[in-house]
């Protein structure tokens, strides 16, 4: 039986990539993206102060072309024949408020692996990766770890 996790998506593993806003988020991108989620807080409407998701979505300032899934964010485009991706989930820490004149980084970072067995016999590869976002005084705004996980079909 061929195994999930090759040499190839094993050496991976520690890949980090990096993506800068080119300008900072501004008033209107704040009030707009407090508008778009519903947010009732006061200062995200105003522009004063972002939403704390708003940092983390790295399809603002990627600069990256849509995928075949017609997402335009950050992803590894892991080759993981035989599977389907499923989103296993974010854990977002949050380390204070971002303004309208911060310029974001955030630095992804390819963390771990694993091959695991689901409950009904099939395999997956579970795959880590954390983000950092910073602000340009290199102060860390939120750090995120996302879990992907490909089953076998």
């Amino acid at each position: 039986m061929t195994k999930l996790l090759t040499p190839e998506l094993a050496a991976r593993i520690g890949e980090q990539v990096s993506y800068t806003a080119p300008e900072p988020l501004g008033r209107a991108s704040i009030r707009y993206f407090a508008l778009a989620t519903g947010d009732p807080e006061p200062a995200h409407r105003t522009g004063e102060v972002a939403p704390p998701t708003l940092i983390c979505e790295t399809n603002q300032y990627a600069g990256v072309p849509r995928d075949d899934d017609g997402y335009a964010g950050h992803g590894w485009h892991l080759d993981v024949p035989g599977t389907r991706l499923v989103r296993g989930g974010n854990s977002y820490e949050f380390h204070g408020p971002v303004g309208p004149d911060d310029i974001v980084t955030a630095t992804w970072r390819l963390a771990d692996m694993v091959e695991r067995v689901t409950g009904d016999g099939k395999r997956m590869l579970v795959v880590t990766s954390t983000a950092t976002y910073t602000k340009q005084t290199g102060r860390v705004l939120a750090t995120n770890e996302e879990t992907l996980i490909y089953v076998e079909r």
